[in-house]
């Protein structure tokens, strides 16, 4: 599961290189991941998770259960 945020889904997209002749060649633009431990108080455990840095944002606002309860029910969640 390389490169693919494990809350919002999110993945590489694909894109063109357009240069300076306009020539183009296809690229990826990957997602700003990162890979970071959550402590989660009603499992009273610790999961890893690689989450983009939206998804980062979005648990620093509204807290890692209410974020993996929501995610859950969109079926986002790869873990």
């Amino acid at each position: 599961m390389a490169r693919v945020c494990q809350i919002t889904g999110k993945r590489p997209r694909v894109g063109n290189n357009v240069s300076h002749a306009n020539n183009k060649t296809k690229r990826k633009f990957y997602p700003n991941l990162q890979t970071k431990r959550f402590f989660i108080p009603e499992e009273d455990k610790w999961i890893t998770l690689k989450v983009s840095t939206s998804a980062l944002r979005t648990i620093n606002k509204n807290g890692i259960s209410a974020v993996l309860n929501k995610a859950r029910k969109a079926g986002n969640v790869l873990i």
